[in-house]
């Protein structure tokens, strides 16, 4: 049958017919398989490998990194320390980790077969397929060379064991919960407040009104572990019109002439409230912009923090000198763990 054509005037349309045989296309296949350096030369192949084992041992001197800023820099002197342990522990853990990541890349494109299969599909015959995956395990082992590349395969296996560890040790720090030590720091009745850092005592006439001043507990500076005790007894001092404070019943007790002291460490995650708005008497967490009203016993008033700073009760001793009355009589710090 012949092909037709019609329509209106000027127009064409061209009908197939069943004589007419689509053309199929060709299967193009898998194009050539292009040699890399370390396929063709022995000594680049052979770079390659102390290249990929290079890299698995920096992995290993990463983790050692972390361990000795981890167990070798005491933390009990000053914040110093503490930055040089955080920068070795993060400097650690990233070489420990990129090691081996970039080392199993570099050996898959320098090293590893990199030509291109295909499989057809056929039906499932469990007995068979266990056979065809334990075949392409095989091959897989065969192709990537661990099993005749020992420098690899020894640098490999020793960064896989060690990078886990940082870890472990990492986590091991998270708990156990601090139950009541959060309860418990070093200000007791009779202790001074003294300038941070210096360690000044403080009379209650150097406070003047609107000023602020950041504390710490007489003797902070001479204790083993002067970080751990100061994250839980640093305190904000400030001085406001005796009529401007509210306190509750109970509290009426805890404060000196218009000079309160709160709590630095803010409820929400434990960053330091370090801000105070002298005209709003408010104290501000830079971190989370939680707000607290010093006219209110420090009540939140803005952000996520979920209760006021904790109070430290205050007097004067015999001298002038401001000392607390008591301890904390709550926990400080972030409010997510559990408090019974």
């Amino acid at each position: 049958m012949a092909d037709s054509s019609h329509g209106a005037p000027g127009t064409s349309v061209t009908v197939a017919t069943p004589d007419r045989e689509l053309d199929e296309f060709e299967n193009p296949g898998l194009p050539p398989h292009r040699p890399r350096l370390a396929d063709r030369d022995r000594r680049a192949e052979k770079r390659a490998e102390r290249q990929v084992a290079l890299l698995f041992f920096i992995s290993v001197l990463g983790t050692l990194l972390f361990f000795v800023g981890y167990f070798a820099i005491p933390l009990n002197e000053t914040v110093e320390r503490l930055r040089l342990q955080n920068l070795m522990l993060g400097l650690g853990t990233a070489f420990a980790m990129l090691g081996i990541g970039v080392g199993i890349v570099h050996w898959a494109k320098t090293l590893m077969p990199d030509h291109e299969v295909t499989e057809s599909r056929h039906e499932i015959r469990p007995e068979r397929d266990r056979q065809d995956a334990e075949k392409i395990v095989n091959d897989i082992l065969d192709e990537s060379g661990i099993k005749r590349r020992p420098l690899i395969r020894n640098t490999l296996l020793g960064a896989a064991i060690l990078a886990p560890l940082p870890a472990i040790a990492i986590f091991r720090d998270l708990g156990p919960l601090p139950g009541n030590t959060l309860k418990q720091t070093m200000w007791d009745t009779g202790v001074r407040l003294t300038r941070d850092p210096s360690g000044t005592p403080i009379r209650a006439s150097d406070v003047t009104v609107g000023s602020a001043f950041h504390v710490i507990p007489e003797g902070l500076n001479e204790v083993e572990n002067k970080l751990e005790e100061k994250a839980k007894a640093v305190v904000l001092l400030m001085r406001l019109d005796p009529e401007e404070l509210n306190p509750s019943p109970g509290r009426e007790n805890w404060g000196y002439d218009g000079i309160v002291a709160y709590s630095k460490i803010c409820t929400h995650v434990g960053c330091p409230v370090a801000l105070y708005e002298q005209q709003t008497h408010h104290l501000l967490c830079p971190c989370h912009q939680s707000t607290f009203d010093l006219e209110q016993e420090c009540k939140v008033i803005f952000g996520p923090a979920a209760r006021p700073l904790p109070q430290l009760p205050i007097e004067v001793d015999d001298e002038g000198y401001l000392v607390a009355s008591s301890d904390f009589q709550e926990p400080v710090g972030p409010s997510f763990w559990e408090r019974g």
